[in-house]
């Protein structure tokens, strides 16, 4: 009797064990449930150019086609009678998943009245070289959140406030076209994901007010020791950006603001002693420029309107056509610059639902320089820093691309026609760093086929 007393109570003591270790599982279960959220897709490009272009990521991130490159000028062609060829006309074909991501949302924490969250999501993109190479993981996003939505304005008006701190996408550029291609409407459209420190409030029912303290580290700004953040380490300044957006509701948004970056691009010069030899000394050449947009947005039931205009002084930083150049060489070995001014817009417009039309339409127009460029002895330009996405022998650039999306679940096929034509010139003008003689334009057709998985 004593025996089978203590096998039940053995059997009771096991029992309630496990039933306590299920209970603790089923609130691990519940907690990660609450709290995480992995997201993530299997994204492949099968994609035909029929011009070299200027493009990353594998040369799925495509900018522009590249201005002609003759192999004779047509006297020589003449003389020799070589066919006079176009070195840059030629077809190119590509099929790679690098562009698949996984992420995971973190939400729902909560201290008091602040609320907790964060991001991290990562790519396969970096590795590569042109289209060769082993695709590796790389960040692309990695921030927290602090928010309050109880803070008390007027009357029984409430606020919310949202504080991000860490990698996210750039304010100007996070308003993107819906078209399938890498490039997300860039040159036309800002891109950018950048360390940051951005705080959002809400003013009322429909107006939102965003700042932001921004750096640089994948995206960076062109100089004399080519892209680097280092223009804006030395600055010992922070890139600002202010903004308003206007919801009035579900269907409108508008959104204005202005990008802020002061930097600069040379720390240390040389001037020269009463001997005539060049000696170092510091310092402290700064350019400041001002990039304001508009955006408006706009969705009633299965049709969606967006659309941005950007006024960007330089610009290269957010990837987009532009740059600066020095206008005037001081005396005590600094120098002083003017940013090139160009306008990037474009349309999208989207209607269906599990079957869904895309056109997207874009068009930029460099202006040139603020002021004129410094030149040397020969009459050349001393120094000008252009974007590595495009040239500044660019005059103009427009693209059209429709596109047929169809969703079955989780799984989207995709195909897109994309024409982008540029014009080009000789050289730039050092009156206003613009091309603006022998112009002429040259385009390329992509056609491209995506598949994706859903997550």
């Amino acid at each position: 009797m004593k025996r089978i007393l203590i096998c039940c109570l053995l059997i009771l003591s096991v029992g309630g064990a496990l039933q306590a270790q299920e209970k603790k599982s089923e609130k691990v279960k519940e907690h990660i449930i609450s709290h995480f959220k992995p997201y993530g897709f299997i994204r492949n490009y099968f994609s035909v150019d029929t011009r070299e272009n200027l493009a990353g990521t594998g040369d799925l991130f495509n900018y522009l086609p590249k201005d002609n490159a003759w192999n004779l000028t047509e006297a020589e062609a003449n003389a020799t009678g070589i066919q006079r060829e176009d070195l840059n006309a030629q077809t190119t074909m590509r099929f790679l998943s690098l562009t698949t991501r996984v992420g995971l949302d973190i939400k729902d924490y909560r201290w008091g009245k602040t609320h907790f969250g964060g991001k991290i999501e990562a790519d396969f993109y970096a590795g590569l070289t042109g289209s060769t190479g082993t695709a590796q993981l790389r960040l692309r996003q990695a921030y927290m959140t602090l928010s309050w939505d109880s803070l008390r304005l007027n009357g029984d008006a409430l606020a919310r406030v949202n504080l991000q701190l860490g990698q996210a996408w750039h304010p100007l550029a996070a308003d993107l076209p819906d078209v399938i291609a890498l490039n997300s409407g860039a040159p036309f459209n800002p891109f950018s994901r950048t360390p940051q420190i951005k705080l959002d409030a809400d003013l009322g029912k429909y107006f939102t007010l965003t700042a932001s303290a921004l750096w640089q580290m994948q995206y960076t700004s062109a100089g004399p020791e080519g892209a680097s953040a280092d223009y804006l380490k030395y600055a010992h300044t922070p890139e600002g950006y202010l903004g308003l957006s206007y919801h009035p509701n579900t269907n409108l948004l508008l959104r204005a603001g202005v990008d802020i970056l002061s930097i600069s691009p040379r720390h240390t010069g040389t001037v020269q002693d009463a001997s005539g030899l060049e000696v170092m000394v510091k310092v402290s050449d700064r350019l400041t420029t001002f990039s304001p947009f508009l955006y408006l947005q706009y969705k009633y039931k299965d049709f969606s309107l967006k659309a941005k205009t950007v006024f960007a002084q330089a610009g290269e930083h957010m990837n987009l056509n532009g740059g600066y150049g020095v206008k005037r060489i001081c005396e005590d070995g600094s120098w002083e610059y003017t940013p090139t001014r160009n306008s990037s817009s474009w349309l999208s417009l989207t209607y269906g639902k599990q079957v869904k039309g895309i056109l997207f339409a874009g068009y930029v127009r460099n202006f040139g320089t603020k002021d004129a460029l410094a030149t040397n002895a020969a009459g050349d330009i001393y120094g000008f820093y252009f974007s590595k996405n495009s040239f500044a022998n660019m005059n103009r650039l427009w693209r059209l691309s429709p596109t047929v999306l169809v969703t079955w679940g989780k799984f989207q096929l995709g195909a897109e026609y994309e024409i982008t034509s540029a014009q080009y010139g000789k050289d730039p003008n050092p009156e206003n760093g613009l091309a603006e003689t022998d112009l002429h334009w040259v385009t390329n057709h992509k056609v491209q086929i995506m598949t994706k998985f859903n997550f």
